[in-house]
């Protein structure tokens, strides 16, 4: 114990030195009223010193870390629910750009038709969406199916209620209406980019640029 409290005093004897070496190369003395340590036989490695409380003391500087503390509930839950949308948002996506694209052409192909080839064309092009979709779309959950129906809205600019009021008549989109409140979704459901669909907008755009890389 002796012996490691003679190095110690060494060692703060070297950090004095040091110290007051520095002073001198800018002109500046270590107080006459503190005492300069003695240097024993085992300072040898200069270190930063500083004055503090009347005494020379060692200085070093830590290295930068990272303090992390477990998340607040209320700020878990806000990035549960955060993760929730995005991850939903980048498996539904696709499907509702691949469908905007398809019922905009059916859209402008059949503005100038009458009712009857209207019918027979949207028939036709119902097998190609089934074809495409009904296996993927059939394994989406119902909060995923929610947010399909808003990004079909995004993408078309009608939601689902009138895009199948269109193609199918009345009868069927109330009758898939009543299905969708069963599960507690709306097909009349809105998109608002500014508004309460202003962070799955975020994320489109997050999926967009990623897509433009």
């Amino acid at each position: 114990m002796t012996a490691n409290w003679k190095i110690f005093k060494g060692f703060v004897a070297v950090l004095a030195l040091v110290a007051v070496t520095m002073g001198s190369a800018f002109g500046q003395t270590a107080p006459d009223s503190i005492p300069l340590p003695q240097l024993g036989p085992n300072d040898t490695i200069p270190v930063p010193a500083e004055i503090h409380g009347g005494e020379y003391v060692p200085v070093q500087t830590l290295e930068y870390f990272r303090v992390q503390v477990p998340y607040p509930k209320h700020l878990l839950k806000r990035r549960q629910e955060w993760t929730r949308l995005r991850n939903a948002v980048y498996v539904c996506y696709p499907y509702a750009r691949r469908a905007g694209a398809i019922m905009n052409d059916i859209n402008a192909r059949i503005a100038k038709m009458p009712d009857k080839e209207k019918r027979k064309y949207i028939h036709s092009r119902e097998k190609e969406l089934k074809k495409q979709f009904a296996e993927p779309l059939s394994e989406l959950s119902i909060y995923q199916g929610k947010v399909l129906m808003k990004l079909i809205n995004r993408q078309t600019g009608n939601n689902c209620y009138n895009i199948i009021k269109e193609y199918k008549g009345g009868f069927t989109a109330r009758a898939w209406q009543t299905v969708a409140f069963v599960f507690g979704s709306n097909l009349k459901q809105p998109y608002n980019p500014n508004g309460d669909e202003r962070e799955m907008e975020m994320i489109v755009q997050e999926v967009e640029r990623l897509h433009r890389m």
